[in-house]
């Protein structure tokens, strides 16, 4: 049984980019572990360690096999978590690396997006109560085959999370170059602020709609277990954010943040079939194919025919567009059409649920700004725009004046 406070700590690839970066986090560690915690450190691939493999593996391959795609990218956590973990003993503590498959995170089968099932915490225990910190690959697992699987980008933020609410860490703590969430993107609005509480619920919105710092999975499993999540930069020892769940005691901004996405794509399906249950049919068969859709809007036009439009992200297209095209056939739709230059634009807050009128000031500010507005998606806390994608930065620097 362990009495000591249980620290889960997650560093990013620019954390580690090097062996002087390495050295620094090592010392960060283990100052941790000096305050009497028990450490569980988990890391991503070094900087741009996974580029370059996606890099090499495109060289080869233009439609790589999902297993093999898996066994190359694993390779990136591996290199770092020993150079870590050596880091860690060189300076006098104790440390060990363990993998995806050490430590048994089972996954489902589904290569390259594969999703966590469970987690043995036996090894993890042994280790820490040999007062060890205790080093594991993010990003990946092993299915029911033994064979690796990843979890897709930003899959270290998920398995850190899931290893806190496995062992029932104390803390969790997600570090990168940047020191805590923004009201938007620095880089493209100066006057950004940097936010010190958030819930989960606008946590989440602002990860699924473009803002890079913490993954939307990693959220989801936050809030499903109730754990407290702080995020900071590695690079100092700056305040944070903290992701909880928050009860606002008092009134602030309606809108908590302003984000963008250029990763959209529109596709437009034309001379659909207007009979009940051909919606579902398509969409249903994209999902079969792994393909997420994101806004959707269906016009009618004539002789019973309508065209649907919606988006997807650019991965998803590059992998399934056949999917798409097959789609569009089997419900004797006519043209598609594939549209790269747009991006969704997007507000979200807790306080937008009990005030009217955010959507109206929203859509006027982009009519000031001549910004034409192509789909529109709400929810109880976001709204989001898709627009042209030379626009979207104009949009984020309007609506971030305007609305916080």
């Amino acid at each position: 049984m362990i009495e000591m406070p249980l620290i889960v700590q997650k560093y990013g690839g620019t954390s580690i980019s090097d062996t002087v970066r390495i050295k620094k986090i090592a010392d960060r560690i283990i100052n941790k572990y000096n305050k009497g915690n028990k450490m569980v450190v988990v890391v991503s691939a070094m900087g741009d360690t996974t580029d370059r493999l996606i890099k090499l593996m495109n060289e080869l391959s233009s439609n790589p096999d999902p297993r093999e795609v898996d066994m190359l990218l694993t390779t990136g956590e591996q290199v770092s978590i020993a150079l870590l973990s050596m880091a860690v003993q060189a300076k006098g503590y104790k440390a060990v690396s363990l993998t995806g498959s050490q430590v048994r995170i089972e996954t489902d089968d589904r290569h390259n997006k594969a999703e966590i099932m469970n987690i043995n915490n036996s090894r993890i225990f042994e280790e820490l109560e040999e007062d060890k910190i205790v080093v594991i690959a993010g990003f990946q697992g092993i299915n029911s085959r033994n064979d690796f699987t990843t979890l897709g980008r930003g899959g270290s933020d998920t398995t850190a999370v899931a290893l806190a609410a496995s062992l029932g860490a104390d803390r969790c703590e997600i570090y990168s170059d940047v020191d805590g969430i923004y009201t938007t993107d620095p880089r493209v609005v100066s006057e950004a602020q940097k936010i010190d509480n958030i819930s989960y619920d606008e946590m989440l919105e602002l990860a699924s709609l473009g803002a890079k710092v913490l993954h939307p999975r990693s959220v989801e499993l936050a809030k499903a277990y109730s754990i407290e999540l702080f995020i900071g930069s590695s690079f100092n020892n700056q305040a944070g954010t903290t992701v909880g769940g928050i009860n606002r005691m008092e009134k602030r901004n309606n809108v908590t943040g302003v984000t963008h996405d250029k990763d959209e794509v529109k596709i437009s399906i034309e001379q659909v079939p207007d009979q009940p249950g051909i919606a579902g049919k398509l969409f249903s068969y994209l999902a079969e194919c792994g393909i997420n859709v994101d806004m959707i809007i269906q016009n009618l036009q004539h002789n019973n025919k309508n065209d649907i439009t919606f988006t997807i992200n650019h991965e998803d297209l590059k992998k399934g567009k056949e999917h798409i095209l097959a789609a569009v056939e089997v419900i004797g739709a006519g043209n598609m059409e594939v549209d790269t230059a747009v991006a969704k634009v997007s507000i979200v807050g807790a306080g937008m649920i009990s005030t009217p009128g955010i959507a109206a000031r929203m859509f006027s500010i982009l009519g000031q700004e001549k910004i034409n507005i192509q789909m529109i998606t709400t929810s109880d806390i976001k709204i989001s725009c898709l627009i042209r994608e030379e626009e979207a930065d104009r949009a984020v620097q309007a609506l971030h004046h305007e609305l916080l």
